[in-house]
Formats: structure tokens, sequence, C-alpha cells
């Protein structure tokens, strides 16, 4: 059965546009982009995602070795378009064991990104200082986009954030090594310029990550 759409930055349950209001509504952060039910990958849903999204879809392309896509959540009604995306993938990190990758895109205030963050959000605030140099930096449409290192998250997972065409990008690693993947020349595309491509990606299992 498909779930129902909720807050983006809490994931409490929120109320549809009615008579007193013509937003989706969260009790706790008010008027909001509802989350969609996030849905097992395959190329079939991530396709239809990709072509209501108001913003990037970004993914490593091609995919680290060994590496799969493993799920797409969005947060956006049927009117408005996706506002905010993102994406998983996961396989071997870069010190061994298993390691995952969430990259969000999203228009100012959504707050998923903060939320697979494990901050208060709904924005990265003081984290992105324009007085100290970026931490990394990373290929975004053919595009060098710096990124600073969060400072805060839990200690399970890395977090990194920037801005790409006009919109921020969020990078979040568990375990927090594998975030060597952001010191490694990665390269992301916009899924939505990548055509036929899709078909060519290799899809996992459903990343839990996405349901946090």
């Amino acid at each position: 059965m498909r779930g129902e759409p909720s807050c983006p930055r809490c994931a409490g349950r929120v109320r549809a546009p009615g008579l007193f209001s013509d937003t989706w509504q969260c009790d706790t952060h008010g008027a909001v982009h509802p989350m969609q039910p996030v849905l097992p990958p395959s190329v079939e849903a991530l396709g239809v995602a990709v072509a209501r999204s108001e913003v990037p879809v970004w993914l490593p392309w091609p995919l680290p070795v060994s590496w799969l896509y493993t799920g797409i959540a969005h947060a956006g009604d049927d009117l408005s378009g996706a506002r905010a995306t993102a994406v998983a993938c996961s396989g071997p990190a870069p010190l061994g064991g298993f390691g995952e990758l969430v990259l969000v895109a999203e228009e100012l205030g959504v707050g998923l990104g903060a939320r697979y963050a494990g901050l208060k959000g709904p924005d990265p605030g003081e984290a992105i200082a324009l007085d100290r140099p970026a931490d990394t930096k990373l290929l975004a449409a053919g595009r060098p986009t710096p990124m600073w290192h969060v400072q805060g998250a839990p200690d399970d997972r890395a977090v990194y954030v920037g801005e790409a065409r006009g919109l921020w990008i969020w990078a979040i690693a568990w375990p927090e090594q594998s975030a060597l993947l952001m010191y490694d020349e990665l390269v992301l595309t916009d899924l939505r310029d990548a055509g036929a491509e899709l078909e060519l990606l290799p899809c996992g299992a459903l990343s839990p990550r996405l349901l946090g």
C-alpha cells in the first residue's frame, strides 16, 4: 500500500490544502512541501521522479566501481513538482566495508537535506562561511562546486553542503569515513539531462537511509 505524504523536516503527518489553507501544513513546521512516500528503486520509478522534478537530481555518474543506485525521495506535490530530491547510492567504502551516500538538491527552506544530515535546519546556516575556504570540491553538471564540511552532525555520518545551480546541494555519507569519496574528484550528473543513459543505471535494494 502506498504511504501518505509527510513533513520533509520531521517526517510528521501533514494536512493537505483545504478550506483554510492553500498549502500543505505540518503541526510543527507550518507550510511545507510534502515529502512523498519512498518507492523501491527501479529505472522506471526514477524516470517518473526525474520527469516531475523542478530541481536537479544529482547522482555520481559514472558510479564508483561496484556501487549501485538505491533509491530516490522527493518533496513536492503534483501541482508544484519536486522542490527537493534525495538520491541514494551504496557500495564498497574507500576504507573497506559498506558505504552509503545521499545527495540532496533543494530550494531554500525545504529542510530535506538537514533532515538526512541530522541537523535542526532547515538550511545550512553558518555552515557555509564565505570567510574560510571550502573543504573540498566536486564537479556538478560540469561546474566546479565548493563544498563545506558541516559541524555538529551525528557521529555516524559526514555532511557536506554547497550551492549548485542556485540551489542547496547536500552530500551525506555513512559511515563518516565514506566521506573520502568527496575528495576523489566526484563527478555528479543531473539525471534530468541523462536521457537514455538512465536505462543503464544499476539498481540495488532500497536504502534505509531514505526512510530515516
